[in-house]
């Protein structure tokens, strides 16, 4: 019961994790949803400034300091080691749709691209950064990425492995494709209003700041990623690589 009691709460999580995905592809690009990035402004710019810094400072501490392998070891003492990840993935969410409930829009025009052109060729750059996003997850291990693969092996009784360290396609050219496909999704809008340039800013800076974190930890779970960050340039593709084969598969 205990095994399919984690396997159930595993899948909840990815749901909810895939349903403020989907989510956040309409309030980033103001599509569809209720609630978006450049709703109409309800509340003073000082005070809109001051709630999305809070929002945007909750999700970046929850997204950071539960990724850190010291917050993990103290954390699997309260939740099963095999549902660690559905639960980082399912908090992850909340703050995310914490911040959408309650992001406050800003109002002002920064650019308004006129020309159909340039509209149509953000849009494509928006649409671009969102599938490579999810292709980068596919690239490495989806499913394990998002805590899927971790709570099934634990439903089966099957040992759960860690991945290995490996270089699919994309990351044979850049060392974070996922992290490319947030730029385009945070900068590319043919309508930058104030709100989407605090956001776009704010998440940039996250980001920088999160990948050298994240390749502290990699470095300790794979010794190997030492050689590959020298080689891999981490944010500009290097086409060229792309026809080299990889240095831990040459003889």
């Amino acid at each position: 019961m205990k095994r399919l009691t984690t396997l159930a709460y595993g899948i909840i999580s990815y749901v909810v994790f895939f349903a403020t995905f989907l989510y956040a592809i309409g309030f980033i690009g103001n599509l569809i949803v209720p609630k978006s990035i450049d709703s109409v402004p309800t509340v003073s710019l000082g005070t809109a400034l001051f709630i999305n810094t809070l929002l945007l400072a909750v999700f970046a501490i929850q997204h950071s300091v539960m990724a850190r392998p010291f917050f993990k070891r103290a954390w699997t003492r309260i939740v099963p080691e095999a549902a660690e990840r559905s639960t980082y993935v399912l908090f992850s969410s909340l703050a995310l749709i914490l911040l959408f409930a309650l992001w406050q829009p800003m109002g002002g025009v920064i650019w308004d691209l006129q020309s159909s052109a340039a509209r149509n060729a953000t849009h494509v750059a928006y649409a671009f950064g969102w599938a490579l996003v999810l292709y980068s997850t596919f690239a490495i291990d989806h499913f394990d990425l998002f805590g899927l693969r971790q709570v099934w092996c634990y439903a089966r009784g099957v040992p759960f492995v860690p991945t290995t360290f490996k270089q699919p396609l994309l990351y044979r050219i850049v060392r974070h494709p996922l992290y490319v496909g947030w730029f385009f999704v945070f900068w590319a809008t043919p309508t930058m209003t104030v709100a989407h340039l605090f956001f776009a800013i704010a998440t940039t800076v996250y980001t920088l700041i999160a990948i050298q974190l994240e390749e502290r930890d990699l470095e300790d779970m794979h010794p190997e990623y030492v050689e590959y960050r020298k080689r891999v340039p981490a944010l500009i593709p290097s086409i060229g690589r792309l026809f080299r084969k990889p240095a831990t598969q040459a003889s």
